[in-house]
């Protein structure tokens, strides 16, 4: 399918137009300095300066020259924020306009600049399907610990204000792109994505999803970035609330005057900054000392999100051009096992057409890489599936819901110590799961606040001790478990085990389990998902009717289709085990990793 993209920034303007299926660019524009003196519209080959005090006013100059370059099936745009309502792409049709110009003052640097984009193309090619793509939708996965702020709940649920995080199709796109380039599933790896530019941030990304990100609310938050601060004391914004400026004028200062801009005194432009700090001027050097210093406590603090560090991105203008940036924000990360190799920094160059550079050391324990992000690329294809029709669910059918509470799965050793040596699990019942059962065998499970007794276990016996308990449970014993898919048991925290001849101290291996669906090859099929997609259940049966997000597709030949979820998901919604549900979404290219260890049997 042959889409434009438009993709409007805070001081720029790009747009392709671009073939989805091998990314083939057949025209690339790019528009410099939107809203600043000596614009600039690099148009294919050609370049010439343009009068563009405004998006809407760039995007009409070089729009001929997009629409010839068809014939185009579908027009993608970028839109920064999505708010609480757009949690995935949308076609723009009825009042999403008008539903995304209220979220306007979330993000007043990029938002009028994305809708003047939306609505000149509307007008222009009012016969194509319009697809807006959002920068917080990646973002969506944020873990409830991650995304909330402390604040009371009125205030937080009054005014919606919770973490969101923005770049999410270039920080998709490079961690995506990194795995394929190091050859593995990008489940796999725990990755820092640093997209970098005119708006910065960083983004922690483990199971192939967002864990963590710098920006919050609005793009305002977290690094040093062009013209805005970043992260500050809530106190400077009531500090100068009491000396006179009005909420405009610190809007003004905080997204305009701000940043590298603020503290060198030029535009901003890294490009520039670098030039006077070379000369000896100390406010573009303390610039760029600030910058760096802030993008390696990021780093630092996103990779402590994930217990680990595997690979670490660079990317976006100052990302893929600034080795400078790149080797101050590494220079203090050893402790995590980054070290740049200084002479592939320095010589990294890419470009669409060579997109990845690796400059770690050989004996860097961590990859870094420079990738050149393609957000038109990843914009282009969720446009292309919303406009095609290929993101409904190709034969929708009810899946039985089974409700699980707590449990323990033991190794054969640990059977031993906890029972006796030479004892083996005793069936007690089957479950609905082929060659699970549930055991006459109980265990104690010893927190450091509680005791949970007799909790059940399953068997048949595993390679790895694992516990999983719901949310209530985790508190109760004064634990603090992750939600991780079953046997994905690095970095999770351990327990006690007391049984009757003997106690196991687990290092590790306490979950709270991954809401997921077993299903068939041929189930998978019907319902048009792979193995490792994530979906959206519809529950009906009960008078909470609600949907669950994040479920996992797990596929296996002796799987029975049936989704799990733990006692306090089925208490929320007031369900039974057998209630019907309906799957409602599927997300391709599935979220969730495999660990470095694995079970071989199905499990539950």
């Amino acid at each position: 399918m042959k889409v434009l993209v438009i993709n409007s920034g805070s001081s720029s303007l790009k747009a392709d137009v671009l073939h989805t299926g091998d990314g083939t660019r057949v025209l690339s524009v790019l528009v410099e300095r939107v809203g600043q003196p000596g614009a600039v519209a690099h148009v294919g080959g050609t370049s010439r300066s343009i009068d563009a005090p405004d998006h809407a006013r760039a995007l009409r100059a070089v729009l001929p020259a997009l629409i010839q370059a068809g014939p185009l099936e579908a027009v993608g745009h970028r839109v920064v924020h999505g708010g609480e309502s757009f949690t995935a792409p949308t076609l723009i049709e009825g009042d999403v306009l008008d539903a995304l110009g209220g979220l306007v003052p979330l993000a007043p640097l990029h938002l009028p600049g994305n809708l003047a984009g939306i609505q000149a193309s509307l007008e222009a090619l009012p016969e194509l399907p319009h697809v807006a793509v959002f920068d917080t939708a990646f973002h969506a996965s944020l873990p409830r610990r991650a995304r909330t702020y402390p604040l009371s709940h009125e205030l937080r649920r009054g005014a919606g204000l919770r973490k969101y995080g923005f770049h999410g199709p270039s920080h998709h796109h490079v961690t995506r792109r990194a795995a394929t380039y190091l050859q593995s599933d990008v489940r796999d790896l725990r990755i820092v994505s640093c997209h970098l530019g005119n708006g910065s941030s960083a983004c922690a990304v483990e199971l192939g999803r967002s864990v963590e990100t710098t920006m919050g609310l609005t793009p305002l938050g977290g690094l040093v970035m062009g013209t805005r601060p970043g992260d500050l004391d809530p106190g400077v914004i009531l500090h100068l609330l009491r000396h006179g400026y009005s909420p405009d004028a610190i809007d003004a200062q905080l997204h305009r005057h701000s940043g590298l801009a603020g503290l060198s005194g030029t535009s901003g432009d890294l490009r520039d900054i670098l030039e006077r700090s070379q000369q000896g001027d100390d406010p573009a050097r303390l610039a760029i000392q600030v910058f760096t210093h802030r993008l390696t406590q990021a780093i630092a603090s996103m990779a402590a999100s994930m217990a680990g560090l595997d690979v670490l991105v660079f990317t976006a203008g100052i990302g893929q051009n600034s080795p400078i940036v790149r080797q101050r924000a590494c220079a203090k990360l050893g402790f995590l096992g980054v070290r740049l190799d200084d002479d592939l920094n320095r010589d990294a160059k890419v470009s669409h057409a060579h997109d990845v550079a690796e400059i770690s050391h050989r004996h860097s324990r961590v990859k870094v890489l420079v990738i050149a992000t393609d957000e038109s690329l990843a914009i282009a294809r969720d446009a292309a599936k919303i406009a095609s029709g290929h993101h409904k669910v190709s034969q929708p059918r009810t899946i039985p819901i089974a409700v699980s509470a707590r449990h323990v799965h033991l190794t054969q050793e640990a059977v031993e110590i906890l029972f006796g040596k030479g004892h083996t699990l005793t069936p007690r019942n089957p479950l609905s799961q082929p060659g699970q059962f549930a055991c006459e065998e109980t265990v104690d499970l010893l927190g450091p606040r509680r005791t949970i007794e007799r909790v059940r276990v399953l068997g048949p016996t595993r390679r790895a001790c694992q516990v999983e308990v719901a949310r209530t449970d985790e508190f109760f014993l004064g634990i603090d478990a992750p939600v991780r898919a079953s046997g994905d048991l690095d970095g999770t925290p351990g327990i006690t085990l007391r049984g009757p001849r003997g106690k196991l101290e687990l290092k590790q291996g306490v979950i709270c389990a991954w809401r997921h669906i077993h299903m068939t090859p041929q189930d998978a099929e019907d319902f048009g998902v792979k193995d490792r997609d994530i979906v959206e259940v519809e529950v009906g049966g009960g008078p909470r009717r609600l949907i669950f997000g994040d479920v996992l597709v797990r596929v296996h030949n002796s799987f029975a289709l049936e989704m799990h979820i733990d006692t306090d998901e089925a208490n929320a919604a007031e369900l039974d085990s057998g209630t019907p549900g309906e799957l409602v979404r599927a997300e391709a290219g599935g979220s969730l990793r495999r660990r470095r260890v694995l079970y071989d049997t199905p499990v539950p």
